[in-house]
């Protein structure tokens, strides 16, 4: 398989292709007019009959926190229930938003959704290795259970028509550069670019961390075709996290990006988030799958917008009532200005956001499949 990847990395290396379809705003009346054109004209192709597994469409979710919610809605499976997993899955996470849209208007005949995203899953986690979710949402004493790869989960196999994957930030991982700048920003004189760029002993370079993260995304999608032989493959970038101009975000609020200095902000931006998403993205066409554009979507709707405008919680932020104020293992207490730990994660309106631009993706897959 690594001797397959490197081979494929070759290839990558060549000038990149257009990536694969990427998505408009669409106003919601758009969008459900659409659904009904897609309805109308996939009914036609498929030939009524008793109701059974043939006839369902089957759609496997896969991907991190940005799949699975966190903390946007009820948790799934809900909070008490003996088949809680720690994956921290919610009911206005996207797939259940797309759920719901596909079940009122479905795209000829029923579409069953099977969810394992999980957050904090790596690229490896998806294919590859057995994840031990971290959620903070009323842990067992003994701690998580490890659980199987995603594909696993899912159980992938010829049936199968649908996979949508949203993953790759934590196999940077995006959340620890976040914070590592943070912990920088309020230090005088240090330079987040400068530690990610020319690193210290022991720390990957930014430029070493997206060759590994396109190595690693090479051999999940091939795990994912391989386990899915007969499925349409959708993958989703990540949105806006962060502005145009660092300078938009006040240094003071940890509702925004707190003490990361702006020019650091700049740089995570155009060399980092925008590096992931291109890497996803070209990945994505190399195998002649989809890729959903939720960034520039999302543009304007960041973290240092303020509260109504934002899709994209600060690292404190608005959260469900069950989600903790403190973050478990460190200094970040977000109880004192009546906010929880969100660390630059979507919230409703970005979920629903990244539903609109899925959910078109997935009909017309479906009307291709």
């Amino acid at each position: 398989m690594r001797s397959t990847s490197m081979g494929r990395l070759a290839a990558l290396a060549l000038p990149n292709r257009p990536g694969g379809a990427q998505w408009r705003p669409v106003a919601r009346l758009r969008t459900r007019a659409l659904a009904v054109g897609f309805t109308l004209a996939v009914s036609a192709l498929v030939p009524t009959g008793s109701a059974g597994a043939a006839d369902q469409y089957q759609w496997a979710a896969l991907g991190d926190s940005y799949t699975a919610g966190g903390f946007v809605g009820d948790p799934q499976p809900p909070l008490g229930s003996a088949t809680r997993d720690g994956c921290d899955r919610t009911t206005n996470a996207y797939p259940d938003v797309v759920d719901r849209e596909l079940d009122e208007f479905p795209p000829g005949k029923p579409v069953h959704l099977t969810n394992v995203s999980c957050g904090n899953a790596t690229i490896a986690d998806i294919a590859t290795t057995k994840q031990t979710p971290i959620s903070p949402v009323q842990p067992p004493s003994a701690g998580w259970t490890a659980v199987d790869p995603q594909i696993q989960r899912a159980k992938l196999n010829a049936d199968t028509d649908i996979v949508t994957i949203g993953v790759g930030g934590n196999s940077l991982p995006f959340g620890g550069m976040l914070l590592k700048c943070l912990e920088l920003g309020a230090t005088p004189g240090k330079s987040c670019r400068e530690h990610y760029t020319s690193p210290p002993e022991g720390e990957e370079s930014v430029q070493d961390k997206l060759a590994r993260v396109q190595d690693e995304y090479i051999e999940m999608l091939a795990k994912v075709h391989e386990a899915a032989p007969n499925a349409k493959v959708i993958t989703v970038g990540y949105p806006a996290v962060l502005p145009d101009e660092g300078s938009a975000c006040n240094r003071l609020s940890l509702t925004e990006l707190g003490a990361i200095k702006h020019a650091d902000v700049d740089w995570l931006r155009d060399h980092v988030l925008k590096a992931l998403n291109s890497t996803i993205q070209r990945v994505t066409s190399f195998f002649g799958d989809r890729y959903v554009d939720v960034y520039s979507s999302s543009v304007g709707h960041d973290a240092c917008q303020p509260a109504g405008t934002k899709w994209i919680e600060g690292i404190c932020g608005d959260a469900e009532n069950y989600w903790p104020a403190k973050l478990p293992g460190t200094l970040l207490n977000c109880a004192p200005i009546n906010k929880r730990v969100t660390l630059v994660h979507p919230n409703a309106h970005g979920h629903a956001n990244t539903a609109a631009h899925v959910e078109r993706a997935i009909r017309i897959a479906l009307l291709e499949h």
